[in-house]
Protein backbone atom coordinates (compact mmCIF):
# COMPACT_ATOMS: atom_id res chain seq x y z
CA UNK A 1 0.00 0.00 0.00
CA UNK A 2 2.92 2.54 0.53
CA UNK A 3 4.13 1.76 -2.76
CA UNK A 4 0.80 2.46 -4.38
CA UNK A 5 1.01 5.87 -6.15
CA UNK A 6 -1.56 8.59 -5.15
CA UNK A 7 -4.46 7.96 -7.88
CA UNK A 8 -4.15 4.23 -6.96
CA UNK A 9 -4.81 4.98 -3.31
CA UNK A 10 -7.57 7.65 -3.96
CA UNK A 11 -9.19 4.68 -5.99
CA UNK A 12 -9.21 2.77 -3.83
CA UNK A 13 -10.27 4.37 -0.78
CA UNK A 14 -13.08 5.39 -2.70
CA UNK A 15 -13.82 1.58 -4.14
CA UNK A 16 -13.35 0.04 -0.50
CA UNK A 17 -14.07 3.02 1.60
CA UNK A 18 -11.43 1.45 3.71
CA UNK A 19 -9.70 4.00 6.11
CA UNK A 20 -6.55 1.72 5.54
CA UNK A 21 -5.70 3.74 2.10
CA UNK A 22 -7.07 6.98 3.01
CA UNK A 23 -4.82 7.00 6.23
CA UNK A 24 -1.87 6.01 3.98
CA UNK A 25 -2.92 8.37 1.03
CA UNK A 26 -2.74 11.54 4.47
CA UNK A 27 0.20 10.38 5.53
CA UNK A 28 2.20 11.47 3.19
CA UNK A 29 1.64 14.79 3.11
CA UNK A 30 0.42 15.52 6.62
CA UNK A 31 3.84 17.56 7.06
CA UNK A 32 2.59 19.76 3.96
CA UNK A 33 -0.87 20.15 5.44
CA UNK A 34 0.76 20.97 9.36
CA UNK A 35 2.82 23.50 7.20
CA UNK A 36 -0.42 24.90 5.63
CA UNK A 37 -2.01 25.42 9.23
CA UNK A 38 0.62 26.84 10.71
CA UNK A 39 0.09 30.03 8.69
CA UNK A 40 -3.10 30.42 10.10
CA UNK A 41 -2.85 29.31 13.84
CA UNK A 42 -0.48 28.12 16.63
CA UNK A 43 1.16 24.90 16.55
CA UNK A 44 -1.39 23.29 19.45
CA UNK A 45 -4.35 24.68 17.07
CA UNK A 46 -2.27 23.42 13.76
CA UNK A 47 -2.61 19.59 15.04
CA UNK A 48 -6.18 19.75 15.74
CA UNK A 49 -6.77 21.37 12.83
CA UNK A 50 -4.67 18.19 10.49
CA UNK A 51 -7.05 15.79 12.61
CA UNK A 52 -10.24 17.67 11.31
CA UNK A 53 -9.10 18.01 8.01
CA UNK A 54 -8.71 14.38 7.66
CA UNK A 55 -11.92 13.76 9.15
CA UNK A 56 -13.36 16.28 6.31
CA UNK A 57 -11.54 13.84 3.90
CA UNK A 58 -13.11 10.96 4.92
CA UNK A 59 -16.74 12.08 2.98
CA UNK A 60 -14.93 14.82 1.06
CA UNK A 61 -12.78 12.44 -1.07
CA UNK A 62 -15.91 10.51 -1.78
CA UNK A 63 -17.77 13.40 -3.10
CA UNK A 64 -15.40 14.89 -5.67
CA UNK A 65 -13.09 13.93 -8.34
CA UNK A 66 -9.67 14.35 -7.61
CA UNK A 67 -7.00 14.86 -10.55
CA UNK A 68 -4.18 15.87 -8.44
CA UNK A 69 -4.67 14.52 -5.06
CA UNK A 70 -1.47 17.06 -3.61
CA UNK A 71 -2.87 19.78 -5.04
CA UNK A 72 -6.56 18.98 -4.07
CA UNK A 73 -5.84 18.57 -0.55
CA UNK A 74 -3.23 21.68 -0.53
CA UNK A 75 -6.91 24.09 -0.97
CA UNK A 76 -9.11 21.47 0.85
CA UNK A 77 -6.30 23.06 3.64
CA UNK A 78 -6.30 26.70 3.12
CA UNK A 79 -9.91 26.80 2.59
CA UNK A 80 -10.61 24.52 5.98
CA UNK A 81 -8.12 27.20 7.53
CA UNK A 82 -9.79 30.35 6.42
CA UNK A 83 -13.62 29.38 7.53
CA UNK A 84 -11.93 28.29 10.78
CA UNK A 85 -10.67 31.59 10.91
CA UNK A 86 -13.94 33.19 9.87
CA UNK A 87 -15.93 31.05 12.34
CA UNK A 88 -13.42 32.24 15.06
CA UNK A 89 -13.89 35.83 14.20
CA UNK A 90 -17.69 35.38 14.03
CA UNK A 91 -17.73 33.60 17.60
CA UNK A 92 -15.32 35.53 19.27
CA UNK A 93 -16.29 38.86 17.72
CA UNK A 94 -12.55 39.93 17.77
CA UNK A 95 -10.13 40.59 15.20
CA UNK A 96 -7.91 38.84 13.82
CA UNK A 97 -3.97 40.00 12.74
CA UNK A 98 -2.93 39.48 9.39
CA UNK A 99 0.28 38.86 10.63
CA UNK A 100 1.95 35.47 9.97
CA UNK A 101 -0.09 34.60 6.73
CA UNK A 102 0.95 33.85 3.72
CA UNK A 103 2.19 36.32 1.29
CA UNK A 104 -0.23 36.80 -1.82
CA UNK A 105 0.43 34.57 -4.12
CA UNK A 106 -1.95 33.82 -7.07
CA UNK A 107 -5.23 34.00 -4.89
CA UNK A 108 -3.84 34.05 -1.41
CA UNK A 109 -4.16 37.00 1.34
CA UNK A 110 -1.28 39.00 1.10
CA UNK A 111 0.56 40.39 4.62
CA UNK A 112 -0.21 43.95 4.88
CA UNK A 113 2.20 46.31 8.12
CA UNK A 114 -0.89 48.72 8.53
CA UNK A 115 -1.84 45.35 10.60
CA UNK A 116 -5.46 45.01 8.20
CA UNK A 117 -7.62 42.28 9.51
CA UNK A 118 -8.24 39.00 7.59
CA UNK A 119 -11.70 40.02 7.63
CA UNK A 120 -11.43 43.26 5.58
CA UNK A 121 -8.91 40.72 3.15
CA UNK A 122 -12.26 38.28 2.96
CA UNK A 123 -14.71 41.07 2.45
CA UNK A 124 -12.29 42.74 -0.11
CA UNK A 125 -12.75 39.21 -2.34
CA UNK A 126 -16.16 39.42 -1.43
CA UNK A 127 -16.52 42.33 -2.99
CA UNK A 128 -14.14 41.45 -6.10
CA UNK A 129 -15.97 38.45 -6.66
CA UNK A 130 -19.08 40.46 -6.99
CA UNK A 131 -17.33 42.47 -10.13
CA UNK A 132 -16.47 39.46 -11.72
CA UNK A 133 -19.21 38.45 -14.91
CA UNK A 134 -21.35 36.12 -13.86
CA UNK A 135 -19.88 33.21 -15.78
CA UNK A 136 -16.52 33.62 -13.93
CA UNK A 137 -18.61 34.27 -10.60
CA UNK A 138 -20.42 31.49 -10.74
CA UNK A 139 -17.81 28.88 -11.57
CA UNK A 140 -15.00 30.44 -8.75
CA UNK A 141 -17.44 30.28 -6.49
CA UNK A 142 -18.79 26.87 -7.35
CA UNK A 143 -15.02 25.72 -7.79
CA UNK A 144 -12.99 27.00 -4.74
CA UNK A 145 -15.82 27.64 -2.21
CA UNK A 146 -17.87 25.04 -2.75
CA UNK A 147 -14.82 22.52 -4.04
CA UNK A 148 -16.60 21.26 -6.51
CA UNK A 149 -15.19 19.52 -9.31
CA UNK A 150 -14.45 20.77 -12.77
CA UNK A 151 -16.88 18.09 -14.04
CA UNK A 152 -18.87 18.83 -11.16
CA UNK A 153 -19.39 22.95 -12.20
CA UNK A 154 -20.20 22.07 -15.59
CA UNK A 155 -23.18 19.67 -14.31
CA UNK A 156 -24.37 22.43 -11.99
CA UNK A 157 -24.14 25.34 -14.61
CA UNK A 158 -24.62 23.69 -17.84
CA UNK A 159 -21.71 25.48 -18.84
CA UNK A 160 -19.19 23.53 -21.23
CA UNK A 161 -15.76 21.96 -19.50
CA UNK A 162 -13.59 24.00 -21.88
CA UNK A 163 -15.76 26.91 -20.77
CA UNK A 164 -15.79 26.17 -16.74
CA UNK A 165 -11.72 26.02 -17.06
CA UNK A 166 -11.62 29.02 -18.69
CA UNK A 167 -14.23 31.06 -16.23
CA UNK A 168 -12.10 29.62 -13.44
CA UNK A 169 -8.70 30.81 -14.99
CA UNK A 170 -9.98 34.12 -16.04
CA UNK A 171 -12.06 34.55 -13.02
CA UNK A 172 -8.98 33.72 -10.87
CA UNK A 173 -6.85 36.25 -12.69
CA UNK A 174 -9.64 39.00 -12.41
CA UNK A 175 -9.86 38.33 -8.71
CA UNK A 176 -6.15 39.02 -8.28
CA UNK A 177 -6.02 41.75 -10.29
CA UNK A 178 -9.02 43.24 -8.28
CA UNK A 179 -7.68 42.41 -4.94
CA UNK A 180 -4.18 43.97 -5.76
CA UNK A 181 -5.49 47.05 -7.07
CA UNK A 182 -7.54 47.47 -3.56
CA UNK A 183 -4.40 46.61 -1.72
CA UNK A 184 -2.48 49.47 -3.45
CA UNK A 185 -4.99 52.06 -2.83
CA UNK A 186 -5.31 51.20 0.83
CA UNK A 187 -1.71 51.45 1.26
Amino acid sequence: MKDADDATLVLEYKRSGKLDYLAALYQRYMNLVYGVCLRYFDAETSKDVVMQIFEELIAKLQQHEVQNFKSWLHVLTRNHCLMKLRSMKNRENREISIEGLPVMENDQFGHHENGTSMESHLQGMEKCLETLPEEQKRSVDLFFLKEKSYREVADITGYDMKKVKSYIQNGKRNLKICMEQQNASEA
